[in-house]
């Protein structure tokens, strides 16, 4: 009896650094896209996007909003390569919600 099984492509996770179940493609076009699919896991992808969730919500951010993309995308590129947690940056950035704290 033969069975066919589905074949788990892994990466080396540099977010999480173990090996872990690979994304199924580039999560978007582009250098850090590839980046992305060839060095983070679907694992770390998920979170990422709950984090992401997290980051727009804070800051009140405009995704349509090319300077919003980039506070992202900077944050993206912290949080899967950084040296930091991937927590959202102290104090509001350049255009987005925030400013001194209310007397």
């Amino acid at each position: 009896m033969t069975r066919e099984t589905k074949t788990i492509t892994v990466v080396q996770c540099a977010k999480y650094g173990t090996e872990l179940p690979a994304l199924e493609r580039p999560p978007f076009p582009g250098e850090l896209g590839q980046r992305i699919f060839n060095n983070i896991s679907k694992m770390a992808y998920d979170a990422w996007q709950q984090q992401a969730t997290l980051i727009i919500n804070h800051y009140g951010l405009n995704m349509a909003d090319p300077q919003s993309q980039e506070i992202l995308f900077e944050q993206m590129e912290d949080f899967f390569f950084g040296s930091g947690t991937g927590q959202p940056v102290t104090g509001a950035p350049v255009g987005g919600k925030g400013g001194a704290p209310r007397k």
